[in-house]
C-alpha cells in the first residue's frame, strides 16, 4: 500500500505529539492586589509634641478654597506663640481638605477642626500659652479661637468687621491679616447655616468631614493651605502735610 507525502507528514506529526510528556496547565495568576492608599493626612500631625519649630518673623500662607484663593500675612511679633503654632500646622497640611464650618455675616468666619478624627484627638488637649493682645480684632484680622486663658489649639477666626474689638478683652490675639482682595473671597463662603454647625463641634471632632458633608453639605472647603513666602510689606504711611 502506497502512502502520499501528505499522509506521511500527518502521521509523523501525530507520533511527535504522542511522544511528548503530558503538560499540566499553569495555574491562573492571582489578580494584582491594589497598593495601599497613601495616608490622607500627614501622620506627623499625630505627634503635636514634635511640631515646635519657630516661625519666621513674617510669612504668607495661601489658602485654596472652593470659592477661590486668599492669602494670610503673618507677623510673628504680634503673637509669637500663635504664629509658631500656625506655622507648624500649615507646614504639615493640617488645614488641607478642611470644612469652613461657621460663617456668620458681620461677625466671623471660623474653621480649624480637622477632617480626620485621629488628628483631632491628638490636638484636642495640646494648648498654647496666651500671647498679649497687641492688635485689635478688626476686619480681616486673624486670631486663634479661645474659650478662656491658655486654651488655644487649632481653630481660627477671621473677622468680618471692625466692630469685633470686644474680642480683644477676651484674649483673642490677632497674629495675621487677610487683605482687601482676600476678604472678597472670604465673604463668598456659604453662610446660610450661621452658628448651627458650631453646636455640633463634638460630632465634627469625632466624625470629621463625613459628618459635615452629610448634615451641612453646602459648606465650603479649604483644599490646600501652603506657605508661599515672606509676608508682603505694609504700605508706607502717607507723608504728613506741611504748611507752605
Amino acid at each position: 500500500m502506497r502512502f502520499t507525502k501528505s499522509v506521511l507528514a500527518v502521521a509523523a506529526a501525530l507520533f511527535l505529539v504522542a511522544s511528548l510528556p503530558a503538560q499540566t496547565p499553569a495555574p491562573a495568576q492571582a489578580p494584582a492586589q491594589p497598593k495601599a492608599a497613601a495616608s490622607e493626612y500627614d501622620r506627623t500631625l499625630l505627634k503635636p509634641f514634635s511640631l515646635k519649630e519657630k516661625a519666621p518673623d513674617t510669612f504668607q500662607v495661601k489658602f485654596e478654597t472652593t470659592k477661590g484663593d486668599f492669602v494670610m500675612n503673618v507677623t510673628r511679633a504680634w503673637a509669637p506663640n500663635g504664629a509658631d503654632r500656625f506655622y507648624n500646622l500649615v507646614r504639615h497640611h493640617f488645614y488641607d481638605n478642611m470644612v469652613i464650618f461657621r460663617v456668620v455675616p458681620n461677625f466671623v468666619v471660623q474653621f480649624g477642626i480637622s477632617s480626620y478624627p485621629p488628628v483631632n484627638a491628638a490636638w484636642r488637649g495640646d494648648t498654647i500659652t496666651d500671647d498679649p493682645v497687641l492688635q485689635s480684632n478688626k476686619r480681616g484680622y486673624v486670631t486663634f479661637a479661645t474659650s478662656g486663658p491658655n486654651t488655644r489649639t487649632t481653630q481660627l477666626f477671621i473677622s468680618f468687621t471692625d466692630k469685633n474689638s470686644f474680642l480683644d478683652k477676651q484674649g483673642f490675639t490677632p497674629f495675621a491679616t487677610v487683605n482687601k482682595d482676600g476678604m472678597k473671597v472670604v465673604e463668598k463662603f456659604y453662610d446660610q447655616y450661621g452658628d448651627a454647625p458650631s453646636n455640633d463641634q463634638g460630632e465634627i471632632q469625632a466624625q470629621g468631614k463625613a459628618f459635615l458633608d452629610k448634615k451641612y453639605p453646602k459648606l465650603d472647603v479649604i483644599k490646600h493651605a501652603t506657605i508661599v513666602g515672606p509676608a508682603a510689606a505694609e504700605p508706607a504711611a502717607a507723608p504728613a502735610a506741611t504748611n507752605p
